[in-house]
């Protein structure tokens, strides 16, 4: 076959070459077990004190909202005066633990109870102050300053 003006086009001139298959979709990597530590105690002065390590994320909130929860509604006197929440070994906190953050507050408020944000990491406390949370919290800067408030 020849083009308009007698010429053989490059088309015609050579077999189309077929294109590769299309890989198959590849799945997702398996995602790393989400695990997050949570340590609670009490102290002698009546302040629940609880050690977050890990990540405050979507994928910790469950197992975070049920002990600071737990925490907030604990009715087997002596009850916690305040709840200190020590923030030091959170590497990552996204919307959704910075919410948790929020309401548990709102929940130890109409409770009657103190919440204060100690040790507070780095990465989370960037979250704090980005969003204008940091004015809302009681912070400081060692769980021992937080205690003794």
């Amino acid at each position: 076959m020849r083009a308009d003006n007698g010429q053989e086009t490059a088309a015609q001139r050579e077999p189309q070459a077929e294109a590769p298959p299309a890989e198959a979709p590849r799945a997702a990597a398996p995602r790393a077990e989400v695990a997050v530590t949570l340590r609670t105690h009490h102290t002698e002065t009546g302040v629940a004190v609880c050690t977050i390590v890990g990540d405050l994320d979507f994928d910790t909130l469950a197992s975070v909202e049920e002990e600071l929860t737990g925490l907030v509604e604990e009715r087997t006197p002596p009850r916690p005066s305040a709840l200190v929440v020590d923030l030091a070994q959170v590497g990552f906190c996204d919307s959704s633990g910075l919410n948790l953050l929020l309401r548990t507050r709102a929940a130890a408020v109409a409770a009657g109870m103190d919440l204060r944000l100690a040790a507070v990491a780095p990465a989370v406390r960037r979250v704090l102050e980005l969003t204008g949370a940091d004015t809302v919290f009681s912070l400081y800067d060692s769980v021992t300053d937080a205690i003794a408030a």
